[in-house]
C-alpha cells in the first residue's frame, strides 16, 4: 500500500525505495505517527511567512511518516502493523535472566553499567520499540510518529517541523512538550558520549521550540541528507523539569532517573539481583494504531546472575520463564530435561531475517604488533572455525564473511558495474587487488583437527616476514629483542562454550611462537577496559547496514575512531571513508546499494576482525504460557513487544506445578 503525501505548492517524485522485506536486514530507527486531522489546517510555515523556503515557494512535505525515499507501506489510515494481533489480550508477566552486574538506571549515562531495559521507559517523536529496534518490523527504513503526529519538512530536506500530541504524557502525569525535546537534544550534546555529540553538532546547528508542541530542526548545508530527521525524530524525551529539579546530568549512575513517556515504568531495582518494570495504567498512548497489539504484558522481570550456567540452572527451576539461548552446546543437548518433555517449556527455532550483527575477534589496530596486517593474518589463520563448529557447537553455525551477510548488498566475487566503476572513481584510494580480486572471504581449516598444519606454517610465514623472528625458546621476537606479547580481553560472564572456543584459539595462537594472555575480567571491569581500549585483542561486534545512515560515520569513519565506543578496532580508512560518503550521498537506491557493496567490499578489505559464525535463527525457550503471530516479522523477535501472556495456560503450569 501506498502512503499519502500532501505536498505544497506542487507534487514532486521521490524515488522509490525497494521493499526490504526481501532482504535481511538491520533494523533502522523507526517509529509511527497517525496523521491527525490537523493537516487540514495552516502550516508554521504558512503563518510566518518571513521563513525562506515558505518566501521562495519551495516544496513542503508533510506527512504522517517519514522515510528517506518518501514512501510508506502502511496508508495514513492504518489501523495497527500487519504482524501484531489487535486483539492480544493484556496482562500477566514475561521474566528474562541476565548474566552480568549494573549499578544505575540512567541508560545514556557515561559511567556505570545500566540496568537491562532501562530505555524502555523512553520515548521519542519517531517511536520504537522497547528494545529500541525498529517499529514497524517488517518493513526496513520506515518511521511513523509516536510523540509527533505528523511532520513536515522541505523537499531538499535543510529543516523538519514536528508537531506533537498535545495529549502525550510523562508517568508523572506531566505533559511532554517541544521544550523537553529540545532539553533532551542539547543535554545528549553537552554531557553524551563525544562521538555522537561531535557528529550530530556538525550536522544539526540549530533547534526552535517554536510552540509547546511544535519543534524545528535545522540542518547543515551542503551535508547528506541522509539520518538528519531521522535522528532528531530518535531523540528520547526526557523531562526538563525533573533534570532541573534533581540537577541530575549524564556524568553520573543513578537509581533514580527522569520519567518517561513509554508504556512501561519502574517498579523496583534490587541492584544486580532484580529489576521489574510495570505496565502505566495511565499511559497516554495506549489506544494509538502505533500501538495496537503491542505493549501486552503487565510486568517485565528481570533477574540478574553471575554467569550461565547459573541462569540455565534458574532458568529450568523456573526462577524466570523466557529464554533466548546464543550457546550451541545447552542448544543442542542442554534442552532435554522434564519440563521440555512434559512440554511446560516449549523451544522453537524463529527464522530471523535480519542479517547477523558482524561479530568476531577484534584487532586493535593502534596495538604496534598489530599494526602489521601480516600480523593479523597470522593470527587470523589460528582460528579454526570448521573444526570448532563441529566439535563445539555440533554444527550448528555458518562461518560468516560479509558485513551485509546473506544480503543483496554482500559483495562477492570482483567488483563490477556500478560497485566497479564507484570503486575506480577512488582512484588511489582503492589497492589493485580490490578492484581485481574476489571479495575477500574467510579461509578454510581442516575439522579433523584443532591446529590446521597447513594454516600453521603460512602463518609462521607471515610472523616472519613482519620480522617477528623465533628464537631458541620457541618465542617470536622482533629486531630490538621485544617479545611479541598479545592481551585478549575477555568477559568472565560469558558461555563456557564460548569461553572454551575462545581458549582453544589462544592455545593455537601459542603454538606460533606468540606470547598470548587470555585475560578473563568480571564484567564491570570488561565495560571499563573496553572503554578505554586496553587490550590488543578483544570479542566484540560492529552492526550490520542494510542503508546508508550517519551511524555508518561513527561505527566504521576515520574522525571518530580515535574515541569511538562503537569503533572496537579504532578503524580509519580512507577507503572506508570513501564508500560511506558514497552512500550517504546517493540519490537513488541503486547508487546507494552500489555503495554499500563497496562498503563492505572494504571493510573485509581492511581486515580488523576475525569473523566467527552467524545463526540465521532466533533460539528460544519458554514456559508455554505465551502466544506469538504465527510468523515472525524479519528484523524482530518481538518478545517483549508483540507477544502475549496466556492465562489458561499459566494456570494450567501452576497448576501442574512447574510453576510456582
Amino acid at each position: 500500500m501506498m502512503s499519502r503525501h500532501h505536498r505544497r505548492p506542487q507534487a514532486r517524485a521521490i524515488a522509490k525505495a525497494r521493499s526490504a522485506t526481501s532482504q535481511r536486514g538491520l533494523w533502522a530507527a523507526g517509529l509511527t505517527v497517525l496523521l491527525a486531522l490537523g493537516l487540514a489546517l495552516p502550516t508554521w510555515a504558512e503563518n510566518h511567512g518571513s521563513d525562506a523556503d515558505s518566501a521562495a515557494g519551495a516544496e513542503i512535505i508533510e506527512t504522517y511518516g517519514y522515510s528517506f525515499y518518501g514512501d510508506l507501506s502502511y496508508p495514513e489510515d492504518y489501523k495497527n502493523f500487519s504482524y501484531v494481533n489487535p486483539d492480544a489480550p493484556k496482562g500477566g508477566e514475561i521474566s528474562l535472566g541476565v548474566v552480568g552486574t549494573f549499578d544505575s538506571m540512567h541508560p545514556y549515562t557515561r559511567k556505570g553499567r545500566a540496568g537491562a531495559l532501562s530505555t524502555i521507559m523512553y520515548e521519542s517523536l519517531l517511536g520504537e520499540g522497547p528494545t529500541g529496534a525498529a517499529v514497524p518490523a517488517d518493513v526496513y527504513g520506515e518511521s511513523y510518529g509516536l510523540l509527533a503526529e505528523r511532520l513536515e519538512y522541505d523537499a531538499e530536506k535543510n529543516w523538519v517541523i514536528f508537531y506533537m500530541r498535545p495529549e502525550a504524557r510523562f508517568s508523572d502525569g506531566t505533559p511532554v512538550t517541544a521544550h523537553d525535546i529540545e532539553f533532551s537534544h542539547n543535554l545528549l550534546l553537552d554531557e553524551g558520549l563525544k562521538s555522537y555529540a561531535d557528529a550530530v553538532r556538525q550536522r544539526i546547528p540549530k533547534v526552535e521550540v517554536i510552540d509547546d508542541h511544535t519543534i524545528k530542526f535545522y540542518f547543515t548545508p551542503g551535508i547528506s541528507r541522509r539520518s538528519l530527521i531521522d535522528q532528531v525524530g530518535g531523540v528520547p524525551a526526557w523531562s526538563k523539569a525533573w533534570y532541573e529539579k534533581t540537577g541530575a546530568g549524564l556524568d553520573e549512575s543513578r537509581l533514580d532517573v527522569s520519567p518517561g513517556s513509554g508504556p512501561y515504568m519502574i517498579d523496583s531495582v534490587d541492584v544486580n539481583r532484580r529489576i521489574v518494570y510495570k505496565r502505566n495504567p495511565d499511559y497516554w498512548g495506549a489506544d494509538l494504531p502505533f500501538n495496537v497489539g503491542r505493549n501486552n504484558f503487565d510486568q517485565i522481570r528481570i533477574e540478574y546472575f553471575g554467569d550461565d550456567t547459573a541462569s540455565f540452572e534458574a532458568f529450568k527451576a523456573g526462577e524466570y520463564t523466557f529464554r533466548r539461548e546464543t550457546d550451541s552446546r545447552k542448544w543442542a543437548t542442554g534442552y532435554d530435561f522434564p519440563k521440555v518433555e512434559s512440554g511446560a517449556i516449549k523451544i522453537e527455532n524463529l527464522i530471523d531475517g535480519a542479517p547477523p550483527a558482524p561479530s568476531g575477534i577484534v584487532f586493535n589496530l593502534g596495538s604496534e604488533p598489530l599494526k602489521d596486517r601480516r600480523v593479523r593474518q597470522a593470527l587470523a589463520l589460528a582460528f579454526n572455525f570448521e573444526w570448532t563448529n563441529e566439535s563445539l557447537q555440533y554444527g550448528l553455525f555458518s562461518q560468516r564473511a560479509s558485513f551485509t551477510q546473506d544480503t543483496e548488498l554482500m559483495a562477492t566475487g570482483v567488483p563490477e558495474g556500478d560497485e566497479l566503476a564507484l570503486l575506480e572513481s577512488f582512484g588511489d584510494l582503492v589497492p589493485q587487488e580490490v578492484l581485481t580480486e574476489p571479495a575477500l572471504v574467510p579461509h578454510t581449516s581442516s575439522p579433523e583437527r584443532l591446529l590446521d598444519r597447513g594454516n600453521l606454517r603460512k602463518a609462521m610465514r607471515l610472523l616472519d616476514d613482519a620480522g617477528w623472528a623465533v628464537g631458541d625458546d620457541g618465542m617470536r621476537r622482533n629486531a630490538q629483542g621485544e617479545l611479541l606479547s598479545i592481551n585478549f580481553l575477555f568477559n568472565s560472564a560469558a558461555s563456557g562454550t564460548l569461553s572454551g572456543v575462545m581458549e582453544n584459539y589462544v592455545s593455537n595462537v601459542g603454538k606460533l611462537g606468540v606470547d598470548i594472555t587470555l585475560e578473563k575480567v568480571d564484567a564491570s571491569q570488561y565495560t571499563s577496559r573496553e572503554r578505554d581500549r586496553d587490550y590488543d585483542l578483544v570479542y566484540d561486534q560492529y552492526g550490520a547496514f542494510l542503508g546508508a545512515g550517519t551511524g555508518l560515520m561513527q561505527q566504521y569513519g576515520s574522525e571518530t575512531a580515535a574515541f569511538s565506543l562503537f569503533n572496537p578496532a579504532g578503524l580509519a580508512s580512507p577507503l572506508v571513508d570513501a564508500a560511506i560518503d558514497a552512500a550517504l550521498n546517493a540519490e537513488t537506491r541503486e547508487a546507494e546499494e552500489a555503495a554499500l557493496m563497496a562498503l563492505d567490499r572494504a571493510l573485509r578489505y581492511e581486515f580488523f576482525m576475525i569473523p566467527v559464525w552467524y545463526n540465521p535463527n532466533h533460539w528460544v525457550a519458554y514456559y508455554d504460557q505465551y502466544e506469538h503471530p504465527e510468523t515472525i516479522p524479519p528484523f524482530e523477535l518481538g518478545y517483549l513487544d508483540f507477544w502475549w501472556y496466556d492465562q489458561e495456560k499459566a494456570d494450567a503450569l501452576r497448576a501442574s506445578g512447574a510453576l510456582r
